[in-house]
Protein backbone atom coordinates (compact mmCIF):
# COMPACT_ATOMS: atom_id res chain seq x y z
CA UNK A 1 0.00 0.00 0.00
CA UNK A 2 3.28 2.30 0.58
CA UNK A 3 4.75 1.49 -2.62
CA UNK A 4 3.33 4.44 -4.28
CA UNK A 5 3.60 7.06 -1.04
CA UNK A 6 7.12 9.58 -1.31
CA UNK A 7 9.54 8.83 1.56
CA UNK A 8 11.00 11.10 4.17
CA UNK A 9 13.06 11.97 6.62
CA UNK A 10 13.02 13.33 10.31
CA UNK A 11 15.49 14.69 12.39
CA UNK A 12 15.17 15.56 15.83
CA UNK A 13 16.61 18.83 16.83
CA UNK A 14 17.63 20.08 20.50
CA UNK A 15 18.09 23.44 18.98
CA UNK A 16 15.98 24.38 16.12
CA UNK A 17 17.95 27.79 15.56
CA UNK A 18 21.26 26.21 16.01
CA UNK A 19 20.31 23.37 13.14
CA UNK A 20 19.00 25.61 10.58
CA UNK A 21 22.01 27.85 10.33
CA UNK A 22 24.16 24.56 10.18
CA UNK A 23 22.14 23.04 7.40
CA UNK A 24 22.10 26.55 5.76
CA UNK A 25 25.96 27.49 6.42
CA UNK A 26 27.73 24.09 5.94
CA UNK A 27 25.20 22.38 3.58
CA UNK A 28 23.80 25.21 1.70
CA UNK A 29 20.60 23.91 2.32
CA UNK A 30 17.42 26.44 3.22
CA UNK A 31 13.96 25.38 4.74
CA UNK A 32 11.48 25.29 1.70
CA UNK A 33 8.42 25.98 4.42
CA UNK A 34 8.79 26.60 8.39
CA UNK A 35 6.24 26.57 10.95
CA UNK A 36 7.06 26.82 14.91
CA UNK A 37 9.29 23.63 16.11
CA UNK A 38 9.25 22.92 12.24
CA UNK A 39 11.85 23.04 9.31
CA UNK A 40 10.84 21.41 6.02
CA UNK A 41 13.64 20.78 3.30
CA UNK A 42 12.57 19.66 -0.26
CA UNK A 43 15.06 17.83 -2.74
CA UNK A 44 14.81 16.71 -6.01
CA UNK A 45 11.66 14.70 -7.19
CA UNK A 46 9.34 15.00 -4.79
CA UNK A 47 12.62 13.69 -1.93
CA UNK A 48 12.28 16.24 1.63
CA UNK A 49 13.13 16.11 5.34
CA UNK A 50 12.00 17.60 8.26
CA UNK A 51 14.08 19.30 11.28
CA UNK A 52 11.77 19.28 14.37
CA UNK A 53 12.42 20.43 17.50
CA UNK A 54 12.79 17.97 20.04
CA UNK A 55 13.75 17.65 23.94
CA UNK A 56 15.06 14.03 23.12
CA UNK A 57 18.61 13.66 21.62
CA UNK A 58 19.44 11.84 18.19
CA UNK A 59 20.62 8.25 19.13
CA UNK A 60 22.09 5.74 17.31
CA UNK A 61 25.32 4.52 15.06
CA UNK A 62 23.86 4.19 11.60
CA UNK A 63 22.86 6.50 9.76
CA UNK A 64 19.37 8.51 9.94
CA UNK A 65 19.55 10.39 7.02
CA UNK A 66 21.57 9.78 3.22
CA UNK A 67 22.13 12.18 0.59
CA UNK A 68 22.67 10.70 -2.70
CA UNK A 69 24.89 12.26 -5.12
CA UNK A 70 27.01 11.60 -8.64
CA UNK A 71 29.66 12.86 -7.25
CA UNK A 72 30.85 11.71 -3.82
CA UNK A 73 34.22 13.12 -3.86
CA UNK A 74 33.87 16.54 -5.02
CA UNK A 75 30.56 16.87 -2.64
CA UNK A 76 32.61 15.75 0.44
CA UNK A 77 35.73 18.40 -0.52
CA UNK A 78 33.03 20.81 -0.92
CA UNK A 79 31.61 20.01 2.46
CA UNK A 80 35.11 20.05 3.69
CA UNK A 81 35.70 22.99 2.19
CA UNK A 82 32.78 24.85 4.36
CA UNK A 83 33.58 23.13 7.93
CA UNK A 84 31.96 20.24 8.03
CA UNK A 85 34.07 17.41 10.35
CA UNK A 86 33.84 13.96 8.43
CA UNK A 87 33.64 10.69 10.75
CA UNK A 88 36.65 8.28 10.62
CA UNK A 89 36.23 4.88 10.54
CA UNK A 90 38.75 1.88 10.72
CA UNK A 91 37.29 -0.57 8.44
CA UNK A 92 38.50 -2.19 4.96
CA UNK A 93 37.30 -0.15 2.19
CA UNK A 94 37.65 3.27 4.31
CA UNK A 95 39.89 5.75 3.31
CA UNK A 96 40.92 7.82 5.91
CA UNK A 97 42.91 10.54 3.60
CA UNK A 98 39.30 11.25 1.56
CA UNK A 99 36.72 10.52 4.46
CA UNK A 100 35.28 7.82 1.75
CA UNK A 101 34.57 3.98 2.19
CA UNK A 102 33.86 1.91 -0.27
CA UNK A 103 30.87 -0.14 1.05
CA UNK A 104 29.99 -3.49 -1.24
CA UNK A 105 28.67 -1.91 -4.73
CA UNK A 106 28.81 1.94 -3.41
CA UNK A 107 30.87 4.46 -1.65
CA UNK A 108 29.72 6.21 1.25
CA UNK A 109 30.95 9.33 3.70
CA UNK A 110 29.62 10.23 6.57
CA UNK A 111 29.70 13.25 8.88
CA UNK A 112 27.20 14.41 12.09
CA UNK A 113 24.97 17.52 11.87
CA UNK A 114 24.65 19.98 14.69
CA UNK A 115 22.61 18.32 16.86
CA UNK A 116 24.03 14.89 16.98
CA UNK A 117 22.24 13.37 13.88
CA UNK A 118 24.34 11.06 11.70
CA UNK A 119 24.47 11.80 7.89
CA UNK A 120 25.37 9.86 4.88
CA UNK A 121 26.15 10.86 1.03
CA UNK A 122 26.28 8.38 -1.45
CA UNK A 123 26.66 7.37 -4.76
CA UNK A 124 25.62 4.57 -5.91
CA UNK A 125 26.14 2.31 -8.75
CA UNK A 126 24.27 3.44 -12.36
CA UNK A 127 20.92 2.48 -12.42
CA UNK A 128 19.80 2.14 -8.47
CA UNK A 129 16.71 3.46 -7.48
CA UNK A 130 17.93 6.19 -5.28
CA UNK A 131 20.60 7.72 -7.66
CA UNK A 132 19.81 11.23 -8.74
CA UNK A 133 20.97 10.91 -12.63
CA UNK A 134 18.63 7.91 -12.83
Amino acid sequence: MLSAALYAAALPCSDLDRAKRFYADKLGLMPADEHPGRLFYQGRGGTGFLLFDSKGMAVGSHDQMRFSVTDIHGEVRELKQRGVQFEQYEFPGFDKATSVAWVVDHSAAWFKDSEGNLLAIVQLPVGSVDRPDT
